[in-house]
C-alpha cells in the first residue's frame, strides 16, 4: 500500500516552480495532498472470482469437455486418454484453489485447499507417465474422486450459510460413487474402463452445470449482478 508522507522542508509546492510539484511525483507516486488508493488485495480478488457463477460454470466445462472427448473417441490411445485426464485434473485443481478463497472462515478453506492439492497431484501423476496402463489411470482418478467427494461432503455438511447445499451434496455423492465404481471394477477391458471414465466425467460436469445455473438464479433473485456470494446478501 502506497502511503504519502509529509514533504521534507524545502521540497513542498511552495518551494518548487509551477508544475514541478506534479512532475516530481512521477507516474508511480501519489500526487502531493492526494489520498492514496489502496492496492487490491489478491485474496479478495480471488474470493470475488470464486464466488462468480461463471467460475463454477468454467469448472463444469473443464470436467464436461474431457468426458465428451473420451466418450466419442473411446479407441484413442492411452497416451491421449492420459493427457486428457491429466489436464482435466490440473485445470480442476486450479478452479478448486480459487474457489477456496470464496469461504470467509479460514477454517473452512482447509478442505478446499487439500482438494486443490489432490487434483494437481493426480494430474501430475497422469502426465508424468502418459503411457501407463488404463488400470493405473483409473486408480489415480478413482482415488481423487473418492477423496475429493469425501472432502466436498464434509464441506457441504460443516460450512455455515452454504448456498445450494443440496447441489453440493449431490456432487459429493456422485464423486464418491464414481470413484468407488472405477476402483472396484476389474481391469480386463481397457475400452470399458475408458468409457466408464468418460461417462462419470460427463455426469460430474452436468451436475456442476446445474450448480452454476442455480447459483446464477440465486444471484438474480438477490438483485446482484457481480461475482458476489448470495449468502452474504440474503
Amino acid at each position: 500500500m502506497t502511503v504519502s508522507r509529509d514533504p521534507e522542508p524545502g521540497t513542498g509546492p511552495a518551494h518548487m516552480p509551477d508544475g514541478a510539484a506534479h512532475a516530481a511525483d512521477g507516474p508511480d507516486r501519489v500526487p502531493y495532498g492526494a489520498t492514496p488508493v489502496p492496492a487490491a488485495d489478491p485474496a479478495e480478488v480471488l474470493a470475488k472470482l470464486g464466488r462468480s457463477w461463471t467460475w463454477v460454470l468454467g469448472s463444469a466445462i473443464a470436467t464436461l469437455v474431457p468426458g465428451i472427448l473420451i466418450l466419442v473417441w473411446p479407441d484413442g490411445t492411452l497416451h491421449v486418454v492420459a493427457v486428457l485426464l491429466g489436464l482435466y485434473l490440473l485445470v480442476t485443481g486450479a478452479f478448486r484453489f480459487v474457489e477456496t478463497f470464496a469461504r470467509e472462515e479460514h477454517g473452512e478453506r482447509l478442505p478446499g485447499l487439500l482438494l486443490a492439492v489432490l487434483y494437481v497431484l493426480g494430474g501430475v501423476l497422469c502426465l508424468r507417465n502418459p503411457l501407463q496402463t488404463i488400470a493405473a489411470l483409473s486408480l489415480i482418478v478413482g482415488i481423487v474422486w473418492v477423496v475429493s467427494g469425501i472432502l466436498t461432503l464434509y464441506t457441504a455438511l460443516a460450512a455455515r450459510d452454504l448456498p445450494h447445499r443440496g447441489f453440493v451434496l449431490g456432487i459429493a455423492v456422485i464423486g464418491i460413487v464414481a470413484g468407488i465404481v472405477v476402483l472396484a471394477l476389474p481391469s480386463e477391458s481397457a475400452r470399458a474402463l475408458t468409457r466408464l471414465l468418460g461417462l462419470w466425467l460427463v455426469l460430474l460436469g452436468l451436475a456442476e452445470v446445474a450448480l452454476a445455473l442455480a447459483w446464477r438464479a440465486a444471484l438474480r433473485r438477490a438483485g446482484i449482478t457481480g461475482p458476489h456470494d448470495p449468502a452474504r446478501t440474503t
